[in-house]
Formats: structure tokens, C-alpha cells, sequence
């Protein structure tokens, strides 16, 4: 495994400029579609749970609040280190183009994963807004949360990424989203509190990359700080360690193969 440089940041910046030249292309989407979300689930759903003490007492949008934030996040960074990736990768020959400069492939992997981290905490930045908007912050420190969005958008993208390196056509996504993104989505303690689940469910769901996440949100979203946090935060880094080192390596297998 060889070390990426100080030059990823071109490769980052490439793809800052590229996006903010086509922002409009998906930036509406990316913002209409978690509010969608917020407001029919939190709302329609909410009407009929009300409030519970399996919620700590409060409504059941700012339970969902800090939860859609982090899981839009994973999304973001998700698609941008999959498609967006893959595309760059085997359809626009960017990378091959960028490899006759002084970038090598480790540069352009990790360009690529702090991209995605980047994106992450855009939509969290985002996302943040709205759910203030409708008044479902109550504590200062749910400003650390888009920086949560962030490092977990860095451990998504190290994911998907390792993915995108060693599919064999586009289509072999369709795995990954639907055997890895969506059952993370739905049972990482985004909708429901994990205690909600069978035991079995709730012990695995902490294994998912997405649950710590999920904890640490919620938490700073009520101003609370408990040990269990230092925990999630471990499990976040573990993740993001293992496969950014991994990608690395893949990735270079992928592109000089």
C-alpha cells in the first residue's frame, strides 16, 4: 500500500468546481427529497406515535430529525463514490487523463473519498438548516452534527469507493444499495429507536456503519454527551481506517491493471 499526497487536494478541488458548475442539475433533489421525507414520515407518522417515553418524551420529528440528516449523508456520499465515481473512472476517462500529471492513483482515491466527505457535509449542512427552520434544534451542539455528516460521509465514501474498484459493470450497484444501504437505512435507528428491535437486530444494527452515526447525531442534537458516544465514534474510525487502506490498494489494482 503506498500513501496518497498533499496533490489529492487537486483532485478534490476538481470535482468542487465540477459540482458547483452543475449544481443545479441535483442540487433541488437533494434538498426537496429529505424534506419529503422529514415532514411525511415525521408529521404523518408522528400524528399517530405522538409523544413516547421510547422517544425521551419528544416529538417524533425531532426524533427523525438528527437521523435523516446523517442517513442523507450517507446517501450523498454513497452515490458520489459509486456513479459518480465509476462514471469518472470508466466512461469519461478522467482518471486515466489525470494520471498524466503529477497525481498518482492513491492521490486520486483519496481526492475521491474526501470529496464525498465533502459532499456529506454539505447535506448535512443543509439538512440542518431546514430541520432549524421548522424549529426542531433545541441545543448549540447540534452544530457539530453536519461535522458528524462529514466524517461519516469519509467512512461511506471509503465503502463505496472499495465497491466502485472492484465491480465488474454498473449494474452490480444494485447490490450494494440494496443489500447494504437500504437494510442500514431502515434499521440503523433512523426511523425507530433501536430498542424497538428484537435483541439479535438491535446487537447487529451497531455493527452497521450507519448506527453509530445515527447515536452520535441524536445525542448532540439533545445535548447530551454519554460514554456509549466515545464508543460510536471509535466504531466510525475503525470503519474509515480499514477501508480507506483497503481502497487504497484496490483501487490501484483497478486503475493499472
Amino acid at each position: 500500500m503506498r500513501m496518497f499526497s498533499w496533490r489529492f487536494y487537486r483532485l478534490w478541488q476538481r470535482n468542487r468546481d465540477v459540482f458547483f458548475r452543475l449544481w443545479h442539475s441535483e442540487g433541488a433533489g437533494a434538498i426537496i427529497e429529505p424534506i419529503l421525507v422529514l415532514l411525511a414520515f415525521g408529521l404523518g407518522m408522528g400524528a399517530f406515535i405522538g409523544s413516547t417515553s421510547e422517544l425521551g418524551d419528544q416529538r417524533y420529528i425531532e426524533f427523525l430529525a438528527p437521523g435523516i440528516i446523517v442517513a442523507y449523508a450517507m446517501f450523498s456520499a454513497s452515490f458520489e463514490c459509486t456513479y459518480g465515481s465509476y462514471f469518472r473512472m470508466e466512461h469519461h476517462y478522467t482518471f486515466d487523463a489525470i494520471l498524466a500529471t503529477p497525481l498518482n492513483v492513491e492521490d486520486i482515491t483519496a481526492g475521491e473519498i474526501f470529496w464525498g466527505g465533502t459532499r456529506a457535509f454539505m447535506t448535512g449542512c443543509i439538512i440542518l438548516i431546514i430541520a432549524a427552520i421548522f424549529q426542531l434544534v433545541h441545543s448549540p451542539w447540534a452544530l457539530l452534527v453536519p461535522f458528524v455528516a462529514g466524517l461519516a460521509g469519509v467512512m461511506f465514501a471509503s465503502i463505496s469507493l472499495f465497491v466502485t474498484s472492484i465491480v465488474p459493470a454498473i449494474y452490480t450497484f444494485n447490490f450494494y444499495f440494496t443489500l447494504f444501504i437500504t437494510p442500514m437505512f431502515l434499521l440503523s435507528g433512523i426511523f425507530f429507536p433501536l430498542t424497538a428491535f428484537p435483541e439479535i437486530v438491535r446487537q447487529l444494527s451497531w455493527i452497521a456503519p450507519l448506527a453509530p452515526v445515527a447515536h452520535l447525531s441524536r445525542n448532540l442534537f439533545q445535548g447530551e454527551f454519554k460514554l456509549s458516544m466515545l464508543l460510536a465514534l471509535g466504531i466510525i474510525v475503525v470503519w474509515t481506517v480499514v477501508f480507506f487502506a483497503i481502497t487504497l490498494v484496490t483501487m490501484r489494482r483497478r486503475l493499472t491493471k
